[in-house]
């Protein structure tokens, strides 16, 4: 898979821009999906991506979690390697969110954020960065973000406009990250 970096002269200044993250490997389905947590693979991928978006330039204003543990886990390692000091918000919602009501979330994301990052689900992180894909973006960031969506893979998007304004169709693809490490 392609592992396009963003540098520090992708992105329009004046541009919003969003990562959509899927929770790093988890452990296998038990009793409580929620409490399911990180394996040690997981755990070295959250901090590798981490350390990716960092030296992408990265530096999310705000952070929307699903409030199961391995999303605020992948969260806490990334965080920690990209020397992020953020409280992101953690939104039950998100666990089974459609993605719509994902895209609706980001949304509601404060003015002053130039830079969010969701940390999120499959189905949903996979479908929702396909949605927001207006197809003007890097080609071959596309065409390994269509190839699969594995546990901690990354899509970063631009977009110009209002959070409100977000809509399918409406952000470039700048760049995916597969998720391992």
């Amino acid at each position: 898979m392609h592992n396009h970096r963003v540098t520090s002269s992708d992105p329009v200044p004046s541009q919003r821009r969003v990562v959509l993250m899927r929770h790093a490997k988890a452990e296998a389905w038990g009793q409580d999906d929620h409490a399911r947590r990180l394996t040690g693979q997981g755990r070295a991928d959250a901090a590798a991506a981490g350390r990716w978006l960092s030296e992408s330039a990265f530096t999310p204003d705000h952070a929307l979690l699903s409030s199961a543990i391995r999303t605020r886990e992948t969260w806490a390692l990334a965080a920690e390697a990209a020397g992020w000091d953020l409280t992101p918000a953690i939104e039950e919602g998100l666990f089974s969110a459609s993605p719509e009501a994902a895209l609706d979330l980001i949304r509601e994301s404060p003015a002053h954020a130039h830079a969010v990052i969701v940390v999120g689900h499959n189905p949903t992180i996979a479908y929702l960065a396909q949605l927001l894909d207006d197809g003007s973006g890097d080609t071959e960031a596309g065409a390994a973000m269509v190839g699969g969506y594995p546990p901690c893979a990354m899509a970063v998007f631009g977009f110009d406009g209002d959070w409100a304004d977000l809509d399918m169709a409406s952000a470039s693809l700048q760049a995916f990250h597969p998720g391992h490490s």
